[in-house]
């Protein structure tokens, strides 16, 4: 079943599940089912209030569970699971040794970053942070995180509803200037990648 059938089907349930597979490692769309949502309650299908919270409480049970994985079973369990999503021993290295410098702020920052965000709780049990530090900055970030989809595809929902039957009738037009601007900017790349090297040519001389 297609995460937006689950959406439709299943209600902020549905939401409420996506956002806590994808927070205890699986690769789930989380901010794409959280903008989604957000379009739906423009749409009146959803309210925002329960919306919120299912997006949140997802993420917050997703992680504590991934907390409570990596506190018990350690930096073995995630080696092995990781292994199927990229985790590689090199990789998670590398990010253990960030957040054994920022953790408080990895912990805030790294939920708005796709494939990070779901590393963190684990390395957060990994490392026996504080189970009451984790919470509260997670519970922090998860409401900040969260809010920001849904309130963002509320606004993509209004913009789409108000300005799709201009795009509609003048889809051609659109195409060509997307073609346009494309065009521009790989044009604009090519040009400033030859003076960067004209200008290097002439440092040498």
């Amino acid at each position: 079943m297609h995460f937006q059938e689950i959406i439709h089907q299943y209600g902020y349930f549905g939401v409420f599940l996506i956002i806590l597979v994808e927070a205890i490692g699986f690769p789930f769309p989380a901010e794409t089912t959280l903008t989604l949502s957000g379009i739906e309650w423009s749409k009146g299908v959803f309210h925002l209030v329960p919306l919120w919270l299912a997006g949140c409480l997802g993420n917050l049970i997703g992680s504590a569970v991934a907390y409570l994985i990596g506190w018990y079973l350690g930096r073995p369990i995630v080696l092995f699971f990781g292994k199927f999503i990229g985790i590689t021993p090199a990789k998670l290295d590398a990010a253990n040794e960030r957040f054994q410098r920022y953790e408080l702020w990895v912990v805030f920052i790294a939920k708005f970053i796709a494939g990070v965000r779901i590393l963190i709780p684990y390395l957060a049990g990994i490392n026996r942070m504080k189970p009451w530090l984790f919470f509260v900055f997670n519970t922090i970030a998860a409401i900040v995180w969260s809010g920001l989809f849904i309130i963002a595809g509320r606004y993509i929902g209004e913009f789409v509803t108000k300005y799709w039957p201009f795009f509609k009738h003048h889809i051609v037009l659109l195409i060509v200037v997307v073609i346009l601007l494309i065009a521009l900017f790989v044009w604009f790349r090519i040009w400033e990648h030859r003076r960067s090297k004209g200008s290097k040519h002439d440092d040498t001389n």
